[in-house]
């Protein structure tokens, strides 16, 4: 892209987690789909990282929202606000000369959105400065990030678990051939742990209490091995006599606590797999199932499904970023993809 370029250009992962923004093959942005806003005048005060800072502990005159839920918007105001704010973003690190170039996009959204939902999508791209919009679903995305053929006439399939939703395909001869996109997710692992440990020991976690949880002793498997992490010490209040309490956790226990979750998600794969045309299916055998997104990181997730499904599964390189990734490759060629929705 030249200096006096009229036109940006930036591929985004609106994830109900974080967002993923590129811009000239590099990530640009990469922040958590937080915004907060002054209760009074509705503006935006911060946006990402920041905002996530002050999420669950404001007062009366700022509110902390994440606009998407289960991978859609869930509050379309708060969603252009935040997008405009990322957006911005890229801005400030930009070389362009123009105030306000037109921007051209590529946002990766769940395959099970409807047409309402695809619509607040691109409403929301096209109020925060978005000339030409293409949407792309995630698992094509994924697909196209991990480095697969994605017009190649055999079969693959995508398990990309996001915050929101996860999202199982068949992709072949660029098209999505069977798909499974489940309300089930990161988010589902984390509020099952806060569940978990105001039942179990009697403490009161907030989400992002559950989320450090997850990220330091998350497990699928109730044993690691060699690869067992160690014991994580939570702080928090008692949840009757609200005295501070101080709670060893191990990831046995926490792999116990996510287990029905993790439960569904296998059922969504198998019926996936139900779906999929015998071709098709040997191909994924031979090819194995591919892993994407921030659940995929879920120590002994793989191992787990493996065993489960007979079928290899193997982690993406970079899961948080296959979407974007695959967005950004996607940008490059709207004229040759067919498969991206204008």
């Amino acid at each position: 892209m030249g200096l006096f370029s009229f036109i940006q250009e930036i591929a985004m992962d609106l994830g109900t987690a974080n967002t993923i923004i590129i811009s000239d093959d590099k990530i640009v942005v990469d922040e958590p789909s937080v915004v907060a806003l002054d209760r009074g005048t509705n503006k935006m005060i911060a946006v990402g990282e920041r905002a996530k800072m002050m999420y669950e502990k404001t007062h009366d005159d700022i509110r902390t929202v994440r606009p998407l839920r289960d991978g859609v918007i869930a509050d379309f105001t708060s969603c252009e606000q935040m997008m405009r704010g990322l957006i911005q973003m890229v801005r400030k690190g930009s070389r362009l000369i123009t105030p306000s170039p037109s921007l051209r996009m590529v946002i990766g959204v769940p395959s099970g959105s409807t047409e309402v939902e695809l619509r607040a999508v691109r409403d929301s791209a096209e109020h925060a400065g978005g000339r030409d919009v293409y949407l792309i679903f995630e698992p094509m995305a994924a697909a196209i990030g991990i480095g697969i053929d994605v017009e190649a006439p055999e079969g693959n399939m995508i398990v990309d678990i996001g915050g929101g939703s996860t999202e199982i395909a068949v992709i072949s001869l660029g098209g999505i051939v069977s798909n499974n996109s489940i309300r089930i997710a990161g988010d589902d692992l984390t509020a099952d742990i806060q569940e978990y440990m105001s039942r179990q020991h009697n403490v009161k976690v907030s989400e992002r209490m559950a989320e450090r949880i997850k990220i330091h002793v998350g497990s699928a498997l109730t044993d690691l091995g060699e690869e067992a992490p160690e014991d994580y010490i939570v702080h928090g209040p008692n949840r009757i006599t609200a005295l501070p309490m101080e709670v060893p956790v191990c990831y046995q226990e926490i792999a116990h606590c996510l287990d029905k979750t993790v439960a569904k998600i296998e059922n969504a794969v198998l019926s996936a797999l139900e779906n999929t045309p015998p071709e098709l299916y040997a191909d994924i055998v031979k090819n194995g199932i591919y892993l994407s997104g921030g659940g995929a990181l879920l120590r002994g997730l793989d191992k787990r499904l493996t065993d489960k499904i007979n079928i290899p599964f193997h982690i993406a390189e970079d899961p948080l970023h296959s979407v974007a990734r695959g967005a950004g490759i996607a940008l490059k060629n709207v004229d040759r993809f067919s498969f991206l929705k204008r």
